[in-house]
């Protein structure tokens, strides 16, 4: 296992010359730029910025795990649906030319007055198609176990079992979700087979992190563990918060 960053929420603000100046000389070497932020690592980039975007992370040591993007599949509207499988096509595009090994989508709730099930099979639908677009574009596909209702590990195993590619993971998002008698066993058992990434937040909080590291180490994950805290650090401060950071999951991951 290795850790990494998000750039949700920590980095928002943290140009792409800061993040990696920053993650180099904390020893963090992945990061997952989360779409819409300074680093401006987007669609809209084009061949040659592409290209340097490449080169200034391979220069500095530092993987493109993956892109954030916030590409969701739960509307009722099949036109939303269909611009949202879009927008994943051109992230996966995106990560292809600048070496990003996924994508990383959501869903973000249950629509009300639609059958549950209903909405489960279109977003599995939905990813299916995203993965076989990533499968030609050699960029995986990985779901974040996201939002009201969808968050909720047995209907996120759902999801899964109706996508059924063999392209498409998980991001465990270490929700409150998760824990049950203060435990994750039972989340992990429905989804750790699919888990292709893992966004931790505050280490310092009450989610049983050792467990779950341990769940990990026991199936021998050995992708990253990318650090999301929820309040944004300035980058004159994201040296030291980093370091601190990446001490404490030593700890807990001993």
């Amino acid at each position: 296992m290795r850790l990494g960053l998000v750039t949700y929420n920590v980095a928002r603000d943290w140009d792409l010359a800061t993040i990696l100046r920053i993650c180099k000389e904390t020893g963090i070497d992945g990061v997952e730029f989360r779409t819409t932020h300074r680093h401006g690592v987007e669609p809209t980039l084009g061949a040659e910025a592409r290209s340097e975007v490449r080169k200034q992370c391979a220069d500095a040591g530092i993987r493109q795990i993956s892109l954030g993007t916030v590409c969701e599949f739960h509307s009722p509207d099949p036109g939303e649906v269909r611009k949202q499988i879009e927008d994943c096509r051109s992230f996966v595009k995106l990560a292809q030319d600048i070496g990003a090994r996924g994508v990383k989508v959501r869903p973000n709730g249950l629509p009300k007055d639609i059958p549950v099930e209903r909405t489960l099979a279109q977003i599995g639908k939905a990813l299916a198609e995203c993965g076989k677009i990533g499968s030609d574009h050699g960029v995986e596909i990985w779901v974040e176990v996201h939002g009201g209702g969808t968050s909720l590990p047995a209907n996120m195993r759902t999801i899964m079992d109706s996508c059924g590619h063999p392209n498409v993971g998980i991001t465990w998002n270490s929700n409150a979700t998760d824990v049950r008698d203060g435990s994750v066993a039972e989340a992990y058992r429905l989804l750790g087979r699919y888990i292709r990434c893992c966004h931790i937040t505050d280490l310092w909080n009450a989610y049983p992190w050792r467990e779950l590291f341990g769940l990990l180490k026991a199936d021998r994950y050995d992708r990253y563990l990318l650090c999301e805290v929820g309040t944004p650090v300035p980058p004159e401060a994201g040296a030291l918060f980093l370091k601190c950071y990446a001490g404490l999951w030593k700890e807990l991951t001993r």
